[in-house]
């Protein structure tokens, strides 16, 4: 998207907290609202995460994940981006991503396994747990399947089952790793995000799950009760900044007018945005 580099954390399935920093000014923004979340693919991952992490603190009313996976095929965009940045890599030719990065420029057709194994195990995310010893130590930190169980809010999961790259799906893994908020639908073909139906002209055909997933959202926002409350965290302002009470790793100010990040160096030798 053309936008610079400005921290030493770079992409990761398993990171949540942008989502959580977000949540936390729209909520100050629209304070009555019902907020509501829709991830596809490592999105629904993403999310998946943050409600299994904050439990029945979430800021989000409910959830609905969608091909909730690792994509194959996003190494060799992922590289681009690496390759895009080149110049910010070579600055800090010390630090151990930048290291990392330089061999990575010169390969061609990475897959996501190999981009994870060379970098994202470094810089998917702050210390700790970041850097991870390996990309599989990374992969079990960030997969979503073994926290279903701990989801505090109305949650429906929709995947296919010939997903070609989802191997085995958490409802065919034992109840135990699912929890009484989640509704999981498994459709009989599919593939990844391929839910087509014909459409009312020959050879355009449209995605079917749109009309089940707004139904669900819109139970969700207008005619659901939820009768157990949620114990959503306090927002407080500290030094112009929105943070949670109690925790002071996490916040977000706005800035009049906008304009561009200003970044600083920062531990891992790369720049931090603010």
């Amino acid at each position: 998207a053309g936008v610079p580099l400005t921290s030493p954390q770079l992409y990761s399935a398993g990171h949540t907290d942008d989502l959580r920093t977000a949540l936390l000014f729209i909520s100050r923004l629209y304070p009555k609202a019902p907020l509501l979340g829709v991830g596809f693919s490592l999105g629904a991952n993403v999310l998946t995460r943050y409600l299994a992490q904050e439990g029945d603190k979430s800021r989000l009313l409910a959830g609905c994940a969608l091909g909730c996976i690792y994509s194959k095929g996003m190494g060799a965009n992922l590289t681009s981006v690496i390759r895009r940045h080149r110049e910010t890599f070579e600055a800090f030719p010390e630090a151990e991503v930048s290291k990392a990065a330089s061999g990575l420029i010169q390969q061609s057709g990475t897959t996501l396994g190999q981009f994870d194994e060379t970098i994202t195990r470094l810089a998917g995310g702050s210390s700790p747990p970041f850097p991870f010893p390996s990309a599989r130590d990374y992969y079990i930190w960030a997969s979503s399947h073994k926290v279903l169980g701990d989801i505090r809010v109305p949650f429906l999961a929709l995947n296919a089952d010939d997903d070609p790259i989802v191997t085995v799906l958490p409802v065919h893994a034992g109840n135990s790793v699912l929890s009484p908020w989640v509704v999981f639908g498994v459709t009989q073909g599919g593939g990844h995000l391929g839910w087509f139906e014909e459409g009312s002209a020959p050879g355009r055909p449209h995605r079917w799950y749109r009309r089940p997933v707004l139904e669900w959202l819109k139970a969700m926002g207008d005619d659901a009760v939820i009768l157990e409350e949620r114990k959503v965290v306090k927002i407080i302002e500290v030094d112009g900044f929105l943070m949670e009470e109690g925790r002071d790793d996490i916040g977000c100010k706005e800035i009049q007018g906008g304009g561009h990040v200003v970044g600083v160096k920062g531990e891992g030798g790369l720049l931090a945005g603010l």
